[in-house]
């Protein structure tokens, strides 16, 4: 990321959690909220146009592409001296879609280091939703997605915050968590 007077002060906030705990949602009223970028998750755009059926080499197409995405909207959010920009996901998600599909991952997930500066963990206490590419809606798996993005995150050592609750509640714990990174 370009250094400047804007790039010290701006954040990277990123959604991180299982399919259907309301990451493109919140995501999409936190950026109303601040005004700011939301980078959409590039993995529900690339299934969208080429289904489900994904291998590993698809897994690290789609985190590569979304890591690509994320740091051209962090550049231009420094560049307008933005108090932050949001992604939807990051390729630390990926690679926990691939510890769900394949009980491991690619070694492109071990060199990535492109952290953002707070993960938003969302819990799996809001309804399921199938709509039509979401794949674990059982109770158990549901919670060992949620554990093993727990565990990526405690793994890495990356900051994160725990958000639970449905509407309303939901969003002001994301937004708290936000207003102490930026009180940093």
């Amino acid at each position: 990321m370009a250094q400047g007077a804007g790039a010290a002060e701006m954040k990277r906030i990123c959604l991180h959690g299982p399919e259907s705990t309301g990451k493109s949602t919140l995501a999409t009223r936190l950026a109303a909220h601040f005004g700011c970028e939301v980078v959409p998750e590039y993995g529900r755009a690339y299934c969208e146009a080429h289904g489900t059926d994904i291998g590993m080499a698809e897994l690290v197409h789609i985190a590569e592409a979304q890591d690509a995405m994320n740091r051209a909207a962090a550049v231009r959010a420094a560049e307008l001296h933005a108090p932050l920009v949001l992604f939807d996901t990051d390729p630390l998600i990926t690679e926990v879609w691939a510890q769900m599909m394949f009980g491991q991952s690619d070694r492109w997930f071990t060199g990535f280091t492109g952290y953002a500066d707070l993960y938003l963990l969302l819990d799996i206490d809001l309804p399921f939703v199938d709509d039509g590419l979401r794949v674990y809606a059982k109770t158990e798996e549901r919670q060992h997605f949620f554990e093993l993005c727990k565990s990526e995150l405690d793994a890495r050592g990356v900051r994160y915050a725990l958000v639970r609750g449905i509407g309303d509640a939901r969003f002001y714990a994301a937004l708290d968590a936000i207003h102490k990174v930026l009180a940093n």
